[in-house]
This record gives C-alpha cells, structure tokens and sequence, in this order.
C-alpha cells in the first residue's frame, strides 16, 4: 500500500525507526525518478529515519518546500550531493550556493565530488592541488554555515571526467589539513573497495570520516560505468567488513545505500526502497 505524500505543514509522526533500520539512510539517488514527496513520504512509512538528497530534485520541489517537507516527515536529511567540480568556471558561487542549501535542509554534511581534469589537461598533480586549494577557500564559508566539506573520492577510471580524487588516502592527504569539523571525507564502498590500503585509511581517517555509502560492485559493467552499481549482495564487495572498519574507526553515523543502476531505477519507487531495505539487513548491517 503506498502510504500518503506529506503536505510541506502536515507532519508525518512515524513511531520512530524500525527495528534494524536506526543508522539506514535512502539516499535518493537509488530510486532516481521517484519523486521527492513520494520518497519521503515512503521513507517515512517504512520506519526509515534519513535520506539522502541531491541538489537538483531538491532546486525543482523547491529548497525551503524541501526542507519543510523533511522535517514534517520526521527524517533526518544525511547528506546533500553535490559540491565539487572545481574545474568549472562558476565553481564558487555555486559551492557556496551548495553549502547555503545544505545548511537550510538541515544537514552537516556536503558531499564533494571534486571534478577531473581541465579541459586540454593532462596535468593530474595540478588538478588535485586545484581540489586542495579550492577546499581551502571554502572552509570558512562552510564553517559559519556549520556544514562540512566532505571529499568522496571516485574509482580511478572516473580520475579524467568527474574526480581526480581516486582514493581514500589522497581524500585524506587534504582533509588533514583542516579540523575533522570542517572537512571530512567520505566512504563509498563501490569506489575505495578494490584499494589494497583502504582498511588503514579508514582507521587513519577516524573521525574525518562523515558519510559511509554502500553499494555493490558487478561486472561486466554496463555501458556507461556510472550505472554499474548494484544493491547490497549483488556484487562481489565486503560490505559488511567495510562497514564494520568505519565502525572500528569510531564511525556511529548514517548508513546510506546509493546505487545508480538503470534497471533498478525503472522499477516503481516504494519496490525500490522494499528492496534496498532487504539488501541492507541481508549485506550491511
């Protein structure tokens, strides 16, 4: 049964989380044409307690109806995606406008993917100092906005187009320059779990790390290596054992499942969430 959509002014009381669920997180990209009040709504119905969103869908329902809608719902907004693509013309307005609309929806954490090569660039070394320098100039603006700049690096085969942050240690090697408050990094299994050092950087990260992501590796990959995710138990990742390292490392956050796969988006939205909350109990949690 599809439970109602919530008015941006009438609250949704959910009872509270269910059982097994208390650190799950949808974010929204897992059900990419699900709409917002849709989702949230469902969220809500199922016990959910966060989600995860992202910039556009947000920018179309409308930031302030968002975050209204949220709240109303009961859930907690986990992260906002994205910041990042500092080798755009306009990236800092459009950072700081990204910092300003994850202060409004009420989350601590603004996921940056950092962007890849200048265009007629080989120069890989100079792209992440950009990154570097670009956080730099951001950290104040986050700061009094009381958000945090959180690095995701990408696998290495999206280093030329969208993240020259290829892993987990070169997130950290620029987090470290600021406190753990300010910029953070994230841990998405279907981008760090191939990397052989990836345990002891998620035991040097510590309390930088402000967002855990999980999804599922599958091959052959499809045409176009962004859909290649898969949910929880499809693939051939450690998600547990990921997990419990963010844990070990002193972790107590959200547990998001993020997976862009076409064949899981052209499903109906509430099957979506059915299913990723079965992945999650079987695979993660």
């Amino acid at each position: 049964m599809t439970a109602p959509a919530p008015s941006d002014d009438g609250p949704v009381r959910p009872d509270g989380p269910a059982p097994g669920l208390e650190r799950f997180s949808f974010n929204q990209a897992t059900a990419q044409h699900w709409p917002l009040q849709a989702a949230v709504a469902g969220c809500a119905a199922a016990g959910v307690p966060g989600i995860g969103l992202w910039r556009e869908p947000v920018q179309e329902y409308g930031l302030d109806r968002a975050a209204r809608l949220v709240r109303a719902a009961g859930l907690t907004v986990t992260s906002l995606c994205r910041g990042g693509f500092f080798t755009t013309p306009d990236w800092w307005d459009e950072n700081r406008r990204a910092i300003e609309e994850a202060a409004t929806l009420g989350t601590r954490e603004l996921v940056l993917v950092s962007g890849g090569l200048p265009p007629g660039s080989r120069d890989v070394d100079g792209a992440r100092r950009q990154v570097a320098d670009a956080v730099a100039a951001l950290a104040d603006e986050a700061t009094a906005a009381g958000v945090r700049l959180a690095i995701e690096p990408l696998h290495p085969m999206f280093s030329a187009d969208r993240c020259v942050i290829a892993t987990l240690g070169q997130a950290l090697d620029i987090a470290e320059r600021f406190d753990p408050a300010v910029v953070g990094v994230v841990v998405d299994t279907y981008h760090v779990w191939w990397d052989d050092t990836v345990y002891a950087q998620i035991a040097r990260a510590g309390d930088r790390i402000a967002a855990f992501q999980a999804a599922d590796w599958v091959t052959p990959l499809p045409e176009g290596a962004l859909l290649g995710r898969a949910l929880p138990g499809e693939g051939c990742v450690e998600l547990r054992r990921l997990r419990e390292a963010v844990d070990a490392a002193g972790y107590t956050g959200p547990v998001e499942v993020e997976v862009f796969q076409a064949a899981l988006w052209s499903r109906p939205g509430p099957d979506i969430l059915a299913a990723t909350i079965d992945a999650y109990r079987g695979h993660v949690s």
